[in-house]
C-alpha cells in the first residue's frame, strides 16, 4: 500500500488544514523516472519527502501527524501509537488518507473522525466517532487532477457503530486490509532523535559497519540465558565482550551508532517496501552520509518495492539533492504550523533550492532580522 495524500483538519497546533501530497505533482520527464516509483499510468510516487524549516517551525509535529496517519491505516490502535499526543485535547480531528492498493490495483480514501475524552483510569484517550471508506479501480481514473475525487457510488464501507468486535480506536481499515491481504511496514526512528542507543540487533550487515567506521571488524550479539552478550571486534585488536548494550557508546561514536540503526532499518524498507521516518536526519551525520541515504531511496535499482523515506532537517544544502521540487515541504510557524510544498512556490526546478531558502526568498525560512538585532543587543550588554 502506498500513501498518496494525507489531510488533517482540527489539529490544535496547526493553523489550517494540513495537506500533504506524496505523488509526483510536477511533470515527469524521462530523466525523472529513474528517481521515482511508478504506480500506474502516468502516476509516480516520490520515494523521499523532506520537511525543512527553522527551529520550532513544526517539522517534528508534521512527522508525528504522518506517523499517526500511517498507524491508523495499518490497523494500529490510536491510543497505542507513540505520536498520539499530537492530537492534544482535540474536540474533533478529521483525517483523510488517500492510498493506492497494489494488490487490488485501486485508489482509496479513508475519512476518520477522532475525538478525545478524559477518563479517571486512563487519562486522555482518543476514539473514532465516524469513518467512511471509498475505493475505485485505476481504470476509472482518466486524469491525474481527478485521481483523488470520489462519489457516493464509490463508498464501500461505513462505520455504523454496530461492529461490537471493533475497538473504538481501531480503524475500519482492518477489514479492508484483511480482505485485500495488504500490509504496510512503518519504521519509526523519531524516538532516536535525542536518544542514541543501539538496539539488540541479531544481524548488522558488515557493509554498513565498514561504511560508517572502517576500523570496526564486526559487531555480533549472542543470547545467553535471555541476556545479550555483545562481541565487538576492531581490526588488529582483541575482541571486546560487553554485557550491557549501554556500554557500547564507550567504544563507538554517536554517528556510528545512529548510522547502524538507520542503515540497517533502511535496508529492510528497501527490501520489503514501507516507510522509514527520521527526525533531524543530520544529527551526528556529515552531509555525505545523509546524501547517501537519500540517493539509495531514489535509486530505482535499489528501491524496487517503493520504500519511502520521510525526514526532517535544518540543512538547506540537502534540498540540492533533489532535481524536483514536489518532494520538499517548507514548514513555518506563525500563530500555528503551516506546511507548503516547494513546487507551489518555486515553479522551476533549475533554481538552486538552498540559495532560495537561505536568501529568505521563500519567506519564514530564516530567523527574523528584528530577532537577530535584539539578540545582538542582549549579547553586547
Amino acid at each position: 500500500m502506498k500513501i498518496l495524500r494525507i489531510t488533517a483538519q482540527g489539529l490544535p497546533l496547526f493553523k489550517d488544514v494540513l495537506d500533504l501530497k506524496f505523488y509526483a505533482q510536477q511533470r515527469v520527464a524521462d530523466k525523472d523516472k529513474d528517481n521515482l516509483y511508478h504506480l500506474f499510468s502516468n502516476v509516480y510516487l516520490n520515494p523521499t519527502s523532506s520537511f525543512i524549516g527553522i527551529n520550532a517551525s513544526g517539522k517534528t509535529s508534521v512527522l508525528k501527524v504522518l506517523r499517526l496517519a500511517l498507524g491508523i491505516i495499518s490497523n494500529e490502535p490510536i491510543n497505542h501509537i507513540s505520536t498520539k499526543q499530537i492530537l492534544g485535547n482535540t474536540k474533533q480531528t478529521v483525517f483523510n488518507v488517500y492510498f493506492y492498493c497494489e494488490e487490488r490495483n485501486e485508489i482509496g480514501r479513508l475519512e476518520t473522525v477522532i475525538t478525545s475524552k478524559v477518563t479517571k483510569t486512563e487519562g486522555l484517550v482518543y476514539r473514532i466517532v465516524s469513518e467512511r471508506l471509498w475505493t475505485k479501480g485505476v481504470e476509472e481514473i482518466f486524469t491525474r487532477k481527478s485521481m483523488l475525487d470520489f462519489n457516493d457510488k464509490q463508498l464501500v464501507l461505513v462505520r455504523d457503530g454496530q461492529d461490537d468486535f471493533l475497538s473504538d480506536d481501531v480503524s475500519i481499515m482492518i477489514a479492508y486490509n484483511k480482505k485485500s491481504g495488504t500490509r504496510m511496514s512503518v519504521v519509526d526512528l523519531l524516538v532516536f532523535t535525542n536518544l542514541n542507543i543501539l538496539p539488540d540487533f541479531t544481524d548488522i550487515p558488515l557493509e554498513v559497519i565498514s561504511f560508517l567506521d572502517p576500523t570496526i571488524e564486526s559487531i555480533q550479539f549472542e543470547k545467553i540465558n535471555e541476556k545479550s552478550l555483545i562481541h565487538l571486534k576492531f581490526r588488529e585488536k582483541q575482541e571486546i565482550l560487553l554485557n550491557n548494550i549501554l556500554e557500547i557508546d564507550h567504544y563507538l561514536s554517536s554517528g556510528t551508532i545512529k548510522g547502524i540503526v538507520t542503515f540497517t532499518m533502511a535496508r529492510e524498507i528497501l527490501r520489503e517496501g514501507g516507510y522509514l521516518m527520521i527526525d533531524e536526519i543530520e544529527n551526528h551525520f556529515n552531509k555525505e552520509i545523509v546524501s547517501t541515504l537519500i540517493r539509495f531511496f531514489k535509486d530505482k535499482q535499489l528501491n524496487k518495492k517503493g520504500g519511502v523515506l520521510f525526514f526532517s532537517t535544518h540543512y538547506p544544502e540537502l534540498m540540492d539533492e533533489y532535481d524536483r521540487n514536489d518532494s520538499i515541504f517548507i514548514t513555518r510557524n506563525s500563530n500555528g504550523i503551516a506546511v507548503e510544498n516547494l513546487c507551489t512556490i518555486l515553479k522551476r526546478n533549475d533554481i538552486k533550492k538552498s540559495e532560495a531558502y537561505e536568501s529568505g526568498y521563500l519567506q519564514g525560512t530564516t530567523p527574523s532580522y528584528e530577532a537577530y538585532m535584539k539578540l545582538k543587543k542582549s549579547m553586547s550588554k
